[in-house]
């Protein structure tokens, strides 16, 4: 089997490339059943000649309905796919089984799911990548969007799913095996979302729904609506569809955040006796061993006048601690309770149109238009810590110095609000055509265009309290705090002294286009398909920063200490909170946001800066039936050739003046694929698979941002624009036994090796490569350059992103289990899975790579257990995932210090009951999401060091859909 494999093989991409050469065919892959469906995502994106139901349906192997209907239509696809497949289907149009796209996916194995502050699933990472290596498309087209999470900066290339309202979807596949047809840019796997079209449906029809969803944390109600109608003309060659949904949302979070922990800045005369000054001992010294130094212990403070704060005095007032443990006391930086509170509305459009006036022809095209508004009143207010001044007495420690109980005198709180509104939008037009030459030869086209755009304004009101002394305790949940302050009242002497008003807004726009276009010799099972493909990307985020230089003071004018108490009320968790409207409005707000100048950050930290990237690809691929041993062997393979043009622009400011550098870089890549499946018995189907895929760099890596940290023009930082792809050797070999019906087991072992990864380094470059004019530098650096030889012969060393010399290698495997368990009670089944991943690192550059991989789940599993019969369903669902650490070390100076995610679970429910007996069939819906309110969590070195944590709450959906 293993000679006849390789001789195929070979034959095979030998008979492709020749064809290759030859080619000047445009194209996009094809099939007709679910099985070549997942041999190229573009099957999806054209034929719709008939819909995944009916083509599933054909298999006459369908009896179910319902969410059991949908696993059946998934298990079948697997089932007659070639490569490493998972799908999940909508039993009907608008009635997919999740309420958000997100969530949906965590049900697949290898799906990590990332969520948000308020709990929504926001994107997804595949077998140990980061969600920027998921290349996700809609129709087989890509996807940028510009909006952003509530606590996210996505610099990179991650794809926000809540964008999308799941009714208008019917059918996600994900890649993990690629094919030479998928679009390239995926080096963990490909999302592909298909929308509803006409003929999915074999009549006319109007479906709709309408619900509410109830949060208890921001106790309000989130209504939600939709209707989509499709129409068929009567010889159903002509078919029209339009849906539209609109959704007021709300959120309500209750939190926690530290922005990381630090330790006090001793002094030499308060680190050990006879010390003297206010000189700080030397890192690695007493009461200095680790650094971070965030907080600095005065000598003196008002409230105990003639005493000097030293070494003998903290060791009296700390009974039990020396001087060393008290240096290395861990406080949060600014331990602040956050509330959060805002709408979150969508209104969304589809419209998708099908003409097929014969069998050989069929022309569509589709329209998706999103617009969001979201607001936030952010307020939380922070114990200062960072760059604080407070004296600690009574202090406890843990055997890690994490302070766990204290009475800090000279302490002081800061109220800081900060309330956004942002505005996102995005739209996308898709057309193609599929024509058939004769019954073996077909050509498809398709282009696509997408924009995407966001505005969010975030002014920042900071203001502080009084000096008090306060009462710390830390139970290892979250600390808190008690002090002689009411901090819900207004009138306790709130002040601007130290405070900030700040003007921030952010503006991001994301384009794509694209055409792609295949030709296909032979029929959907035995095949070679030739294709080109072409497609535009591109991105700008702009920060836009009044940061106290001219709205602070005539805020300040406007509202000063004395008047602030009238602009403040008693807040909802504990602490007082700002009129937004009335503070905006008196301050002529407005005004100076829009004068606001340029910033080199938005207020997400996401940098300044834009890249345009122009791709072009091309591809062979082969696909094919045999028989080994009397058994059916399916096969994909090719090869894609890819090209990538960069133009990475952003704002660099040399001898003060500011002006944009664009860099330059291009590369292309080489991406082979082979996937083989054998049904080596009725019922068992073995897979293997090989391939290469790629990532595009982090653009936000390549911006120019060059600044020289020396006169003499000797050490520079820079991003990076010759940064190449991350490239992954892939390898998967598994198998499934299917149990009938929905019903199957299976297991994957995998193996990637990623080249590519990035670390900080240091490049020695020519001063003329940094792209920079000689004469924007200050004389003293010209100099400097001209004592070295001149711009031409001098070099700089420049810290930026650099390729590692080294591997990212991770071995896994995947297990589920779908069940119908009706031997039992019918209707009844569950379904099952689990993923284990291992990273390591191999190559010169190890352990410089294995610092920065973070935010990876080792483990992950879900279960589901499910009934339903012809009237009634229910399900419940548990998703869980083992924490991980989720940043490099050195946090906030402490070397042995990372950011580490809590493990988390989310057990949820879904139910409903038909009305069979009325028209329409109206289908009553009731939904728990987040049943036992579990938090979003992550800590600071230790598990006792909260680093933040989101309290989202339950939410409960009510709900009717059903059909004309």
């Amino acid at each position: 089997m293993q000679k006849f494999a390789r001789n195929t093989l070979s034959r095979a991409l030998g008979l492709a490339l020749l064809g290759l050469a030859s080619s000047t065919a445009f194209a996009q892959a094809q099939t007709a059943t679910p099985a070549a469906d997942t041999q190229s995502t573009q099957s999806e994106t054209t034929q719709s000649a008939q819909s995944t139901q009916e083509q599933v349906t054909e298999l006459d192997r369908v009896v179910a309905s319902g969410f059991r209907q949908s696993l059946e239509y998934s298990t079948l696809a697997k089932r007659e796919s070639t490569g490493f497949v998972d799908a999940i289907y909508a039993e009907d149009i608008g009635k997919f089984p999740d309420v958000n796209i997100a969530e949906s996916l965590a049900r697949i194995p290898g799906i990590q799911l990332n969520r948000d502050v308020n709990g929504e699933g926001l994107n997804v990472a595949i077998r140990g990548l980061p969600s920027s290596f998921t290349k996700t498309t809609i129709n087989g087209q890509s996807v940028a969007t510009a909006s952003i999470g509530l606590d996210a900066q996505n610099a990179n290339r991650e794809v926000d799913l809540n964008l999308f309202p799941t009714e208008f979807f019917t059918q996600l596949q994900v890649y993990k095996s690629p094919t030479a047809a998928l679009p390239e840019g995926g080096a963990s796997g490909v999302v592909d979302m298909r929308n509803v079209r006409p003929f999915d449906n074999p009549e006319s029809q109007v479906t709709y729904s309408l619900q509410g969803d109830y949060n208890d944390v921001s106790d309000k109600t989130s209504p939600r609506g939709t209707v989509i109608g499709s129409w068929l003309n009567e010889d159903k060659t002509f078919g029209v569809l339009v849906g539209l949904t609109s959704q007021r949302g709300h959120i309500g979070v209750e939190g926690y955040e530290t922005v990381g922990w630090t330790n006090p800045n001793l002094t030499n005369a308060q680190c050990f006796d006879g010390g003297s000054g206010t000189t700080f001992p030397a890192l690695g010294s007493p009461c200095n061993t680790t650094g971070g130094n965030g907080w600095r212990v005065p000598a003196t403070i008002a409230s105990r006048p003639g005493e000097t704060i030293n070494a003998q005095w903290l060791r009296d007032h700390n009974p039990g601690l020396t001087n060393a443990q008290i240096g290395e006391a861990l406080i949060p930086r600014l331990g602040r309770p956050v509330h959060m509170s805002g709408d979150r509305d969508r209104d969304a459009f589809l419209g998708s149109v099908q003409w097929r006036p014969n069998e050989d022809l069929e022309v569509y095209a589709d329209v998706l238009y999103t617009d969001a508004h979201r607001t936030n009143d952010r307020i939380d207010i922070n114990l200062i810590g960072r760059n604080g001044a407070m004296v600690p007495t009574n202090m406890q420690l843990d055997a890690n110095n994490v302070v766990t109980s204290a009475t800090f005198e000279n302490a002081q709180y800061f109220l800081e609000a900060r309330p956004y509104t942002e505005d996102v939008k995005y739209w996308q037009f898709t057309p193609g055509f599929t024509f058939f030459f004769d019954e073996d030869v077909k050509l498809n086209v398709q282009a696509s265009v997408s924009r995407s755009w966001m505005f969010r304004d975030s002014p920042t009101i900071l203001f502080n309290s009084p000096v008090t002394t306060v009462q710390y305790q830390n139970n290892g949940d979250i600390p808190t705090t008690q002090s002689g302050l009411d901090l819900n009242d207004p009138n306790i002497g709130w002040t601007w002294t130290g405070g900030r008003v700040w003007a921030q807004n952010e503006k991001r726009v994301t384009t794509t286009g694209g055409l792609n276009t295949s030709l296909q010799l032979g029929d959907d099972r035995n095949n070679v398909t030739l294709g080109i493909a072409y497609d535009e990307n591109s991105r700008s985020i702009v920060g836009f920063g009044d940061t106290g230089t001219s709205w602070q003071p005539y805020a300040f004018s406007q509202v000063p200490d004395a008047a602030l108490p009238n602009y403040l009320s008693p807040g909802p968790a504990g602490f007082v909170t700002v009129d937004f409207d009335r503070f905006m409005a008196d301050t002529n707000y407005a005004f100076y946001r829009d004068g606001a100048p340029e910033a080199n950050n938005a207020n997400t930290s996401a940098p300044t800066g834009g890249f345009d990237e122009a791709n072009t690809a091309a591809f062979i691929m082969v696909n094919g039936e045999s028989e080994v041993w009397h058994r059916n062997l399916r096969f994909n393979m090719g090869v894609r050739y890819a090209k990538t043009d960069q133009d990475i622009s952003g704002p660099v400011t040399i001898g003060g003046v500011r002006q944009w550098q664009t860099l330059t870089s291009d590369y292309n890549e080489w991406l082979p694929s082979f996937s083989a499946a054998w049904d080596v018995a009725e019922d068992v189907v073995l897979r293997t698979s090989a391939s290469r895929t790629m990532t595009r760099p982090n653009p936000s890596s390549m911006l120019p941002a060059t600044t020289f940290s020396d006169i003499s023009a000797q050490v520079a930082t820079q991003g990076n624009p010759d940064l190449t792809p991350y490239t992954s050797t892939n390898f998967d070999i598994g198998g499934e036994w299917y149990t009938g019906g929905e019903g199957f087991v299976g297991l994957t072992l995998f193996n990637k090796r990623i080249k590519g990864y990035t670390y900080q380094g240091v490049v020695t470059r020519p001063f003329t490569d940094l792209g920079i004019p000689f004469e924007s530098l200050v004389d003293a650096q010209q100099q400097a350059i001209n004592s070295r030889g001149g711009p031409t012969v001098a070099t700089v060393n420049v810290q930026q992103q650099v390729n590692a010399d080294a591997e990212l290698e991770i071995n896994g495997w995947e297990a589920i289990w779908v069940q119908p368990l009706s031997i039992v009670l019918d209707g009844l089944g569950f379904m099952a899975n689990y993923s284990k991943i291992d990273i390591s690192t191999i190559g010169k550059d190890a352990a410089a790579l294995s610092s920065n991989i973070y935010g990876l789940s080792p483990s992950l599993w879900n279960a589901t257990i499910y009934w339903e019969n012809d009237v009634a369903q229910a399900r419940l669902s548990y998703n869980w995932q083992e924490g991980s650490a989720a940043s490099g070390a050195n946090q906030q100076g402490i070397p042995f210090a990372q950011l580490y995610g809590e493990d988390r679970g989310q057990l949820d429910l879904s139910s409903s009951y038909t009305l069979v007996n009325v028209k329409s069939k109206p289908q009553i819906f009731f939904n728990v999401t987040n049943i036992l309110g579990e938090e979003r969590r992550s800590f600071f070195a230790f598990e006792n060091a909260v680093n933040d944590m989101y309290d989202f709450g339950t939410t409960y959906t009510i709900g009717v859909r059903g059909t004309f």
